[in-house]
């Protein structure tokens, strides 16, 4: 099937039955996302699996184990099997179940969460696949719901980082201190250098500390991608 996989340097992601499919933005957040040098990763829809197996391949000397969740059955299904084909299919445990009622039943506390969340908050539904529903629409998991849950599993040390659209980092901001987090890193994500920036990095903690701001830029033209970009993503791309 055309387009049914995509192959990064060291595994391979099928994704045909997934309504999300592997995407800049997963990448980034996978390639830039804290990783600890032990203890525990918790991948918040994972989806395709593909920021659990990138979260794997760089902590692969590491003794660290990854939890990721998904609330869609197919696709948690094809993260398995994504998972199960991977090295690292002893270290990533995948579970099918919402993240409110994962916040419920876990007794683990973790170093580092991670979430490329959903976030057509306000954009009209697609009238037809309810899969897609979930995975692109804050209709199944609320930024609120994300962030006061990371909060309950979060280890005191630990970090979360999620990725979603600039022009809602005001209101995600709010969220983020009403709920007790810190911002420690945040970088701006914009296609071309004079292209307004349409999305945003960001890493919160519970504890404040001095934190980052910076500016990425994807490509400088037509498919030449920037070298910040591809320092960033290289170990993870073919051909880069």
């Amino acid at each position: 099937m055309k387009n049914s996989c995509f192959r990064f340097k060291q595994f391979t992601i099928r994704h045909d039955r997934c309504a999300m499919k592997v995407g800049t933005d997963g990448v980034l957040l996978g390639a830039w996302c804290n990783v600890p040098e032990c203890g525990n990763i918790l991948d918040i829809g994972t989806g395709t699996a593909v920021i659990a197996l990138m979260a794997a391949q760089r902590t692969e000397l590491s003794d660290v184990l990854i939890d990721a969740i998904e609330i869609d059955l197919e696709a948690c299904s094809q993260a398995e099997e994504n998972v199960a084909a991977s090295i690292w299919n002893d270290r990533i445990r995948l579970h099918h179940i919402a993240f409110q009622e994962y916040v419920k039943n876990s007794d683990i506390r973790y170093d580092c969460i991670v979430s490329n969340p959903p976030y057509f908050n306000n954009a009209l539904l697609p009238p037809k696949n309810v899969s897609r529903q979930k995975a692109r629409h804050t209709v199944s998991l609320t930024y609120e719901e994300l962030l006061s849950g990371a909060v309950r599993l979060l280890k005191p040390e630990g970090r979360i980082s999620i990725i979603y659209p600039a022009g809602q980092d005001d209101r995600i901001s709010c969220i983020a201190v009403r709920n007790g987090l810190w911002i420690s890193r945040k970088v701006w994500i914009r296609g071309r250098p004079d292209a307004i920036p349409k999305r945003v990095l960001i890493e919160w903690g519970l504890s404040p500390v001095d934190y980052k701001e910076e500016t990425l830029t994807i490509e400088t033209a037509y498919l030449t991608y920037s070298s910040e970009y591809i320092n960033l993503t290289r170990d993870f791309y073919l051909k880069m």
